[in-house]
């Protein structure tokens, strides 16, 4: 049966990314410091190398992965993944309104203006029996709080960054804490990274 879930990668102190939307070089050092490579669908974004433990959870999360959902403010700041998502899959993009050089939808990118529910119904239609993965930050925490999401995967780095972006949001958003989970019900050590899942009791 197919999920909705969502992750990232943390700092020890609970943050995916830094003030201003710094530190991903620190967070992301387990995605080049391996000998594994994974290519990517992403004309913009170089293959992985990562350890062979870490290859193994990524592969497995890719292969499962029908769709993503994501906000507008990633779309933006990656400008579009050059056009591909790394993953090889659509992408969902919850948005107030539509960027004026995309007026229809296609095989890469799909808009949608009226709420997270419709956007993970959407990616859902267009996952079919794979898992949905919804982005961190206000994506996550919005799905939360819908009761929409099944799993939580986190990849604990050791970096402290101070300050930040949590997984669900900036600190006091969630509007439906505190939230219990499930686990770990997955644990697999990489190189420079642990890589946690969790479920979500319902």
């Amino acid at each position: 049966m197919s999920k909705v879930t969502t992750g990232a990668t943390m700092s020890l102190d609970g943050f995916i990314a830094g003030p201003e939307e710094s530190g991903f070089d620190l967070l992301f050092q387990w995605y080049v410091n391996g000998d594994v490579e994974i290519p990517t669908a992403s004309p913009a974004v170089p293959p992985l190398r990562v350890s062979a433990a870490s290859a193994a959870v990524v592969e497995e999360e890719w292969a499962s992965t029908g769709a993503l959902v994501v906000g507008r403010h990633l779309y933006d700041m990656t400008n579009a993944w050059g056009g591909r998502h790394p993953m090889d899959v659509p992408v969902v993009v919850l948005t107030h309104r539509r960027p004026q050089d995309r007026p229809q939808d296609d095989e890469d990118f799909v808009f949608v203006t009226d709420g997270i529910e419709a956007a993970v119904a959407r990616a859902k239609e267009l996952a079919g029996a794979k898992d949905v993965v919804v982005n961190g930050g206000q994506m996550a925490r919005q799905c939360l709080e819908a009761g929409l999401l099944d799993e939580v995967g986190i990849a604990l780095v050791p970096v402290v960054l101070g300050a930040g972006k949590t997984l669900f949001g900036e600190r006091g958003e969630l509007g439906v804490a505190p939230v219990q989970f499930e686990g770990p019900v997955s644990v697999v050590q990489g190189t420079g990274v642990t890589h946690l899942r969790y479920r979500v009791k319902k």
